[in-house]
């Protein structure tokens, strides 16, 4: 017989366990007598254990690993509670162009700068000697590459202000008054261009181009819209 305290092998009949002394008698009334109704046997020791555990662990192995209360899903294992996962929405706005975000004096000021950013590369002075004629276009004063960039400038403003429902930056001036001031400018330049005409040292007669009468008219419509309500509030009138 098996002795429960050690596992030894007890010979039959023997009163105690050679190993470590327990009455073998009283662990042959035990399980009959001593267990309470509804208990299970106790922890098995010895061989019996190991082959236990073997088949217990084997089991669990099987199952898969589970998901963690918190963590994300395990392979295997059910997916965890709680609402489905979904990406951060983006705070950049999107571009949707749209004219009608557009004023009526934004939309002025644009086409006006439009036609005058094309009448800069049309003929702005003609020349002519001995039967020799030429022309250059507005950007012969160099200064007159300041105004392309105002337009440049301009016409990505208005864009920009059409695309996005809300400026995805802001300017130190308002609205109005950034209109003003690249409007003024390129007025300005293409005034002084258009008046000082590149010298013909009296052998070569200068003349104007149609380039130079088309930016003149587009530099002043594009001025206008925004340049007149600036001088009547300055002005009271």
């Amino acid at each position: 017989m098996i002795c429960a305290q050690c596992g030894n092998d007890v010979a039959e009949g023997s009163p105690a366990c050679p190993r470590c002394g327990a009455q073998m008698a009283q662990m042959a009334a035990g399980p009959a007598a001593g267990m309470p109704a509804g208990a299970g046997p106790g922890p098995v020791s010895g061989p019996a254990a190991g082959v236990g555990a073997s088949a217990g662990a084997g089991a669990s192995a099987g199952a898969g690993p589970a998901a963690g209360p918190a963590g994300p899903p395990v392979y295997g294992g059910p997916a965890p509670a709680g609402p489905a996962w979904s990406p951060p929405a983006s705070a950049t706005p999107s571009f949707n162009l749209d004219v009608r975000r557009l004023t009526s004096v934004d939309r002025i000021v644009g086409g006006a700068t439009v036609v005058f950013f094309i009448s800069l590369f049309l003929p702005w002075f003609t020349s002519s000697a001995d039967g020799i004629s030429g022309s250059v276009d507005g950007l012969w004063h160099g200064y007159m590459y300041i105004a392309l960039i105002l337009a440049l400038a301009i016409m990505a403003y208005l864009v920009i202000r059409a695309g996005f429902q809300e400026m995805p930056f802001r300017l130190p001036l308002e609205h109005e008054r950034v209109l003003l001031a690249a409007t003024a400018v390129i007025f300005v330049l293409t005034v002084i261009s258009f008046v000082f005409k590149p010298s013909g040292y009296g052998i070569v007669s200068i003349g104007w181009g149609f380039g130079a009468f088309v930016g003149l008219i587009a530099a002043i419509v594009a001025v206008a819209p925004v340049g007149l309500p600036f001088v009547r509030s300055r002005t009271g009138r």
